[in-house]
């Protein structure tokens, strides 16, 4: 299977002819021979890049951490600006916007609601259209596919900038779709032109596409990562280590206080569809528990189709805090520029999941829990789906 993207269709067409161009990208927004968009549209000989845009992370991904934002430069070598929009701004001004006819958005997404790049996108429309700036959304493969739908849906009165609006955690889009819902669906109104793939089914996995994974933020280095990272990121919540600063952050997770052997055998017991739980002892470098011992589990996915990433973490979570109530803890703010808001609640997009979990609900009630919601949501994301 060779999918052609939403760039690869834009740059070999006319309708950039005599534009000047915007891009918000970062080092993922490659092509099928690893040419970067901004080099592509640097060399394009009838359009002109005016300006660069990177979201969370920065424009080359430099940055490691959460939370900590990048400032604006110049690139020395298209000798154009460079907009942090993971800044003093996390939307484009009218300033940044002054020379820009089209704005461009080709940022790998890893579908998932928590992901800050899909809210960058939604700031870029609300901003193209104050200030009468078309834009084109290049189309990417949802490297989890675009079939399974899954997680608690966040509620009105908890948007926050990794949850604007009511989705699921596992949402089954990808960018292009999103941007669909965004501006049509949840009404933002812009003038938006989505460039669709040409190839891709809504089975496929990233590595099933013929396309070359590409770090999309520092944490997600492999579509491996992306098959656990629907549920592995609520830990982030938590002060049980999510596997940052390990070399498989979001597939290892664990705690000083586990005994790995242990907590497996109980999880694995358990039989979680598609999912095997090997007992592991890792030492993470930085972040959480940093230079200590965490036992716990590395998640290894057997059957893609079956496995419930959500549904998962949900059991798993559950049982770090059943191993010790008392050393087990939500983390405390701020998170994502929330500043009083519970971690976990801003993540799980209510105080739902929180509130089960301390009164002891079964996590495969929780999960059913979820299900109407995400019936209404599947419901709703029907006419804005391309494939």
């Amino acid at each position: 299977m060779r999918v052609r993207l939403g760039s690869e269709q834009l740059l070999d067409s006319t309708a950039l002819d005599g534009k000047r161009v915007g891009v918000v990208c970062n080092p993922a927004s490659i092509d099928h021979d690893l040419r970067h968009i901004a080099d592509r549209l640097g060399a394009h000989p009838r359009a002109h890049l005016v300006a660069l845009f990177g979201p969370q992370h920065g424009f080359r991904s430099d940055v490691q951490d959460n939370m900590i934002e990048t400032g604006h430069t110049r690139d020395s070598v298209r000798r154009i600006p460079v907009y942090s929009l993971y800044s003093e701004t996390r939307e484009p001004t009218a300033d940044m916007l002054r020379d820009v006819e089209v704005l461009l958005i080709d940022l790998q997404d890893v579908g998932v609601r928590i992901y800050t790049y899909i809210y960058t996108m939604a700031n870029c429309l609300k901003a193209a259209r104050r200030h009468g700036v078309k834009v084109m959304v290049c189309d990417r493969p949802n490297p989890i596919g675009g079939v399974a739908v899954e997680g608690m849906v966040l509620r009105p009165g908890h948007e926050s900038f990794v949850g604007m609006y009511p989705m699921p955690m596992r949402h089954g889009m990808t960018i292009g779709e999103i941007a669909r819902l965004f501006n049509g669906h949840f009404g933002i109104g812009a003038d938006l032109e989505v460039v669709p793939m040409e190839g891709w089914r809504r089975d496929l996995y990233f590595d099933q596409t013929g396309l070359t994974w590409i770090m999309s933020s520092p944490n997600i280095p492999t579509v491996d990562t992306t098959t656990v990272y629907p549920g592995a990121v609520l830990f982030e919540g938590t002060n049980v280590s999510e596997g940052r600063g390990t070399t498989r952050p979001f597939e290892l997770v664990g705690a000083p206080w586990i005994v790995a052997e242990r907590f497996c055998d109980a999880m694995n017991q358990m039989a979680l569809a598609g999912a095997f739980f090997r007992p592991v002892v890792f030492e993470p470098t930085f972040q959480k528990h940093a230079g200590q011992a965490c036992g716990g589990c590395q998640i290894h996915v057997r059957d893609r189709a079956a496995f419930r990433p959500v549904a998962a973490a949900v059991a798993l979570m559950s049982a770090f805090r059943a191993s010790d109530p008392e050393k087990f803890r939500w983390k405390d703010p701020p998170y994502e520029y929330e500043r009083e808001r519970t971690p976990i609640d801003v993540l799980a997009g209510s105080t739902e999941l929180r509130e089960q979990i301390e009164s002891g609900v079964p996590a495969d009630e929780i999960a059913r829990s979820w299900e109407k919601d995400v019936a209404e949501f599947e419901r709703i994301r029907t006419k804005f789906l391309l494939y």
